[in-house]
């Protein structure tokens, strides 16, 4: 009788707790996006999503973000791509079919810590790389930045995907004559196919978002970049510059960047639980 009084007692403590934390959670939630959209909604015009900045948006306010947006897309993109490709290679030989399994665990363990590493880490060691190379800012710098970020947050999903895929299922594919490459190309990847579209989509995600990794690679410009070696601009970054302003109506610009980068972040969530629910079809269950 005194054991299970003390296991009620500890279970009302950790439900106190968990209501606790969900309630801090959703509260810092709604204030962050509450006054996002209250101070960045009012100040968001056509005129500013439509047009390029110039020198006078930190000085007068004036001016678009139009070449940080196009800049945002062309950074995180390729860089997503890219880390996808090396991501979905490196999880698929992480498995037990490839690897010694005391292999598999320090590389994950390796990819844990880069995951946790902050990203401005990740912008330091390009541009010691860029200073190496004698190359200055650019559109390229901030994808290989970007790419680095990215890597460990794609790779880790995937392979979380892949280790949910029975083994049944792969040995189905070795009876029936399939090599170890195509059953993990041909079977285990599409099994895993919803994990990996969520991976993606959350490596997309953090890559849009980051502006310490961007801040000294990508450099900042008013101009839309047309070739790699350009310099860009970026949503992150330019609200960084926007809120440094003395100038409330440029302050106020910032909150409206900030707006829309809220809004495209969001529309991946809801993008990325949308394509992992409709590729759920092709897996077998």
């Amino acid at each position: 009788m005194e054991i299970l009084d003390k296991r009620n007692f500890e279970e009302k403590i950790f439900k106190i707790l968990m209501i606790f934390s969900l309630l801090v959670v959703l509260s810092s939630l709604i204030i962050i996006v509450g006054i996002v959209l209250f101070r960045g909604g009012s100040s968001l015009s056509l005129d500013m999503i439509t047009q390029v900045s110039t020198g006078e948006l930190y000085q007068s306010g004036t001016g678009g973000i139009l070449n940080a947006i196009i800049g945002s897309l062309l950074l995180a993109l390729p860089a997503t791509g890219l880390a996808y490709i090396f991501g979905i290679f490196i999880a698929l030989f992480l498995q037990k079919d490839f690897l010694h399994p005391r292999i598999s665990v320090f590389i994950r363990l390796s990819l844990d810590i880069l995951w946790g590493i902050p990203s401005i880490i990740y912008g330091v060691f390009c541009v010691m790389i860029m200073m190496f190379l004698g190359f200055g800012t650019s559109l390229l710098a901030g994808i290989i930045a970007l790419t680095f970020l990215e890597i460990p947050i794609i790779t880790r999903s995937i392979d979380e995907s892949i280790k949910m895929v029975p083994d049944g299922l792969k040995e189905s594919a070795y009876s029936l004559g399939s090599t170890r490459f195509e059953t993990a190309v041909r079977v285990v990847r599409k099994q895993a196919l919803p994990g990996i579209i969520a991976g993606v989509l959350l490596g997309l995600g953090r890559g849009i978002g980051d502006a310490a990794s961007i801040l000294f690679t990508a450099g900042f410009t008013s101009n839309i970049p047309t070739s790699l070696l350009d310099s860009t601009s970026a949503l992150p970054t330019m609200i960084y510059f926007l809120y440094l302003s003395p100038n409330p109506l440029a302050q106020q610009k910032a909150y409206a960047a900030a707006f829309i980068l809220l809004v495209i972040v969001l529309t991946i969530s809801i993008l990325s639980r949308a394509l992992t629910k409709k590729s759920t079809k092709y897996v077998i269950k």
